[in-house]
């Protein structure tokens, strides 16, 4: 029987992949972010953030591409790019006085996106995204997603709808989709990490899953904004925890 500590951990990864995924993510980073709160070591981290990732942002995907909210032509410039780039940061060990800081600024970036207005730039009739700059862009999104273990998506629906490339529901499904091919690239690059995956993954896989099944049928219908902002300085906090702030 799990203990109290890995329950109320479960409890959180279930209130963070609801919110998560009522805006197309998986939530790789609340995942990191509560991990680092519950004092989980660096090792483990990354392997639980990528496998609870695939899990939630498969089934996210399917649940967004079903209502229609996927534009592949927005989709395929930056998956070109992040796809083999996730897989290589993901063969990227990096030692835990490296990997916690560099994924406590994530955090912080993450945060400030929760924070930050969703459509500045976002409109009825956005542009499609030019190629060349959906795949390099991809490129940088990739590469620091399989580094860091997240899925990347917090990077691209804040640019996608900056610039004016996505109105934010089908945002939120080309987010899902390149969540998913991320997370995979990114575990498939180092399948050694693996060997890191707790004990209770299942615990949390399970409360994720009953999260993502809310967070989706949310996201689809309508999106819980104040929420979304309090998650935000969750992120915040823990960002500063893991560069050393206190």
């Amino acid at each position: 029987m799990p203990d109290i500590s890995v329950l109320l951990l479960a409890a959180c990864m279930f209130a963070g992949a609801a919110l998560y995924t009522s805006v197309g993510h998986a939530g790789a980073s609340a995942y990191i972010a509560l991990m680092a709160l519950f004092g989980i070591q660096a090792a483990v981290m990354r392997p639980t953030a990528l496998a609870l990732n695939i899990f939630v942002s498969a089934f996210t995907s399917f649940r967004f591409l079903q209502a229609g909210l996927f534009r592949w032509r927005v989709f395929w410039p930056f998956g070109v790019g992040a796809i083999p780039f996730a897989f290589v940061g993901g063969s990227i060990q990096l030692p835990g006085p490296y990997y916690r800081p560099l994924v406590g600024v994530v955090l912080l970036l993450s945060g400030v996106r929760l924070l930050w207005p969703r459509e500045l730039k976002s409109n009825l009739e956005p542009d499609d995204p030019p190629i060349w700059a959906g795949i390099l862009c991809g490129i940088g999104i990739g590469f620091l997603s399989g580094l860091t273990g997240t899925g990347g998506g917090i990077f691209l629906s804040p640019l996608l709808l900056f610039l004016g490339w996505s109105d934010t529901r089908s945002a939120s499904g080309v987010a899902a989709v390149f969540i998913l091919c991320n997370s995979v690239a990114g575990l498939l690059g180092n399948v050694a990490i693996v060997k890191a995956l707790p004990p209770n993954l299942w615990v949390y896989a399970i409360a994720v899953g009953l999260g993502a099944l809310l967070g989706t049928t949310l996201g689809i219908q309508w999106r819980p904004p104040m929420i979304l902002k309090a998650l935000g300085f969750v992120l915040l906090i823990a960002g500063l925890k893991l560069i050393g702030v206190y």
